[in-house]
């Protein structure tokens, strides 16, 4: 049986990816690395991050699975049809996006987005033509013998919490928050990211509850978004089936 390691949410920090990678055993044929999708905004280096994971799937013996995250699936609607309740909010991290693919300073906090900078976010014409095909590629789900993988959760609908495969529209299990599936799923193991560890309730974890911003571990999922991409924040892995923990700090 071989090994699958999940990385969580990245958020264009570079430094954590190379960090943790370089952690990480070697894997080989019969391994499996499965990222969980937010590749991009917020941290200073989106364009390195996509680069660096278009790479390993490239050169890798392992099998490398990148999942589609909602900031994936929100510059794809910005490009398709736009969105600038996305765009707008500093928050998000558009603005960092914007100036590392086009190899600009990154910006400050308090920065605004010029009138020209807006334009292209807004229009995600700043994305390079073949990053947004990779983004359409990214799938929203992914399964093994040792677990289910998925950005954000399973939803509950009917009095119960349905497969990924069965979820319609698919882009829901990218954008999910709730907090039933976290205290209630039961069934295979789950993976995900999406909602930062620090926000999830720490009585239910079983893996160091004294420490919030930790990898959280429920009976049933394993959340490991543990906030790369803000401020003291970091990267976390998982490895199945050992169930070791990886960290970038």
């Amino acid at each position: 049986m071989g090994r699958t390691i999940a990385i969580g949410d990245i958020h264009g920090e570079i430094d954590h990816l190379d960090r943790i990678l370089a952690r990480l055993p070697a894997l080989g044929r019969g391994d499996t690395l499965v990222f969980l999708g937010d590749y991009v905004d917020r941290g200073p280096a989106s364009a390195q991050v996509v680069a660096r994971v278009r790479e390993i799937q490239r050169t890798s013996q392992a099998k490398v699975v990148a999942l589609r995250g909602n900031h994936e699936d929100a510059w794809i609607q910005v490009a398709e049809k736009g969105w600038p309740e996305f765009v707008i909010p500093r928050g998000n991290g558009c603005l960092e996006a914007l100036r590392s693919f086009r190899g600009q300073p990154v910006p400050k906090d308090d920065d605004a987005p010029t009138g020209e900078e807006l334009k292209a976010m807004l229009e995600a014409s700043f994305l390079p033509a073949d990053v947004v095909d990779w983004m359409r590629s990214l799938p929203h789900h992914y399964e093994d013998e040792h677990a289910i993988y998925v950005h954000a959760g399973l939803l509950h609908h009917g009095g119960q919490f349905h497969h990924p495969s069965v979820t319609q529209p698919q882009r829901a299990l990218l954008w999910t928050r709730d907090k039933r599936f976290f205290a209630d799923y039961r069934g295979k193991l789950v993976v995900v990211g999406h909602t930062a560890t620090r926000l999830l309730p720490p009585e239910l974890s079983s893996f160091t509850p004294e420490d919030p911003t930790d990898l959280w571990a429920g009976p049933s999922v394993v959340a490991i978004d543990t906030a790369c991409g803000k401020q003291d924040g970091f990267l976390t892995a998982f490895e199945l089936p050992a169930q070791l923990c990886y960290e970038s700090r």
